[in-house]
């Protein structure tokens, strides 16, 4: 391993502790660090990441400080702050399963526990910064998003004889993947994944063969990996969608619980969870998830409205059946949970329309129609005053947890997201792309990309027809769940009626609304006709 002249490195240390920050910050002098700042953790630190071009930051953490390094490097990752060029190293003290693999979760360089000695310091950072100056071609193309270039240095840049030669197929596959092409990536996985047995080569694996459509191989390879690697949280989280593309949510809420009871420290997968458990009618367990991401999310990037709504709904769906004083405290309860939220974000718009949306929902459910037309009628009041308007058929299936399971995930919006602007030119554009992957057979990916389509442009007939009648062919060839996708056929082509169509866009419709009035199950096979391009 060649030498690393550290004169010549910017470092950042990020401490709280004075004690510990002076013991690393002579450490690293005598590496011979001489372009070095220290610093606590403060109100200036995420401009000072990503304002400043570190080659080396060390964050630690401290359980009792108000906002954690946990919470730090989860942020830095979720804003797009850790540059592949850079060196992150995360240092506690607490050797927790909860903290290390939470910390893993954002992929830190390394994880190293506190206290240590120089010489395990200089170890640690020379191997990463030796990796770091041997990737660099292909850390630098991936900043700029040039994929393929850096996916051509790992093809030619090393030789089997070379001791980078493994890391370098195993970035090879992972970007192969990104590029979507399944087959070569799954070839380099494969042969890597026997060769090393690293685990992260057979999750690349399983990823390429769930890209190819082989569920089956790729949910063995994750029962594989999870057997060995019992602590390899990843591999749950993809073995959970598997199951959940594969119409089995059971499955898949039972493996991410067991993903979040060995690392219950992510948002994301207690959300997770949370859905899941909605749509499988265990109010119990989803309830818990959402009350573990709320208090969570106090000190998170991750912080937003969605698990109080979440929380506030699974309230509505307790209520079925209930009555007397218990339907009077579920409803107390519902109430209370969508005061607090209101109270944890006073000037979220957004929050107001859904929150409106999911009161109509509970009022219709009470039979009080009157006051649930006073509620949708606030929401699209709301909703119009918006500078991007919510989408309120779709917000009202996230809120109530009444999301098609196999065809429709649900992906986390961040609390500081903004609403996707208004683009009808990429609407067409991400429709067409929807329609190659539907022609490809790919399905979920289909969904997701007239979905996106609709988002750019609520108005897109095309985009809506088009999910329509993914939607009915769905509903044709499994019985799972069936009359939730007939009702979004039914919506699709209810916000289709709004709008002027052309000749072949109402014919369409028509063509649809006739199929709707047969048997399902006596529709013929296959593609019901041509999308529209």
């Amino acid at each position: 391993m060649a030498k690393v002249d550290y004169s010549e490195k910017q470092v950042l240390l990020i401490e709280t502790s004075g004690n510990m920050r002076s013991t690393i910050f002579y450490m690293l002098r005598s590496l011979g660090v001489s372009n070095l700042k220290a610093v606590t953790i403060n109100d200036r630190i995420l401009n000072e990441i990503s304002e400043n071009n570190y080659d080396v930051i060390l964050l630690g953490h401290n359980v009792r400080d108000s906002v954690t390094g946990i919470q730090l490097l989860e942020e830095c990752r979720y804003r797009g702050y850790i540059k592949a060029s850079a060196c992150w190293i995360f240092m506690t003290s607490d050797a927790s399963q909860e903290v290390i693999l939470h910390a893993i979760d954002s992929r830190p360089d390394d994880v190293i526990m506190k206290p240590f000695t120089v010489d395990e310091l200089k170890h640690r950072l020379d191997s990463i910064l030796y990796r770091k100056e041997v990737f660099e071609p292909v850390d630098s193309a991936l900043e700029v998003g040039d994929l393929p270039s850096a996916i051509n240095y790992c093809r030619t840049g090393f030789s089997p004889y070379d001791a980078e030669y493994d890391e370098a197929q195993l970035i090879l596959s992972r970007l192969l993947n990104e590029f979507q092409k399944y087959a070569e990536a799954a070839k380099v996985a494969e042969k890597n994944y026997w060769k090393t047995h690293d685990k992260e080569s057979g999750l690349i694996w399983a990823q390429a063969l769930i890209g190819l459509g082989k569920m089956k191989d790729a949910k063995g390879l994750l029962h594989e990996l999870i057997e060995e690697f019992p602590l390899f949280i990843a591999a749950y989280d993809l073995l959970s969608k598997v199951h959940e593309q594969g119409g089995d949510l059971e499955k898949a809420r039972d493996v991410t619980h067991e993903a979040t009871q060995k690392s219950p420290m992510g948002i994301p997968r207690q959300m997770e969870l949370g859905r899941l458990a909605t749509q499988t009618k265990e109010l119990d367990m989803a309830g818990g998830a959402y009350r573990k991401s709320i208090v969570l999310g106090r000190h998170s990037c991750y912080r937003s409205p969605d698990p109080y709504l979440r929380l506030a709904n699974v309230k509505r769906l307790e209520m079925t059946g209930a009555d007397g004083a218990v339907a009077t405290e579920l409803y107390n309860e519902f109430e209370k949970t969508i005061a607090q939220a209101y109270q944890a974000f006073p000037t979220d718009r957004e929050l107001q329309v859904r929150a409106a949306l999911l009161r109509s929902e509970m009022f219709n459910q009470l039979g009080e129609v009157d006051e649930a037309n006073k509620c949708t009628r606030e929401a699209q009041r709301v909703n119009e005053e918006l500078e991007n308007p919510l989408s309120l058929d779709r917000e009202l299936l996230s809120v109530t947890g009444d999301a098609v399971p196999i065809l429709e995930p649900e992906e986390h919006k961040p609390a500081k997201a903004k609403g996707r602007q208004r683009d009808p030119e990429m609407s067409l554009k991400v429709n067409r792309l929807g329609v190659k992957h539907y022609l490809a057979g790919k399905m979920p990916q289909a969904l997701k990309y007239f979905g996106l389509a609709t988002e750019y442009d609520s108005s897109n007939a095309g985009a809506l027809l088009n999910l329509a009648q993914l939607f009915l062919e769905s509903a044709r060839d499994s019985s799972d769940k069936r009359d939730e996708r007939l009702r979004m056929v039914e919506r699709y082509l209810k916000l289709s009626d709004r709008l002027s169509l052309e000749d072949v866009e109402r014919d369409k419709q028509q063509l649809l609304r006739r199929f709707l009035r047969h048997d399902i199950s006596l529709l013929p096979s296959g593609s019901l006709g041509n999308l529209l391009r």
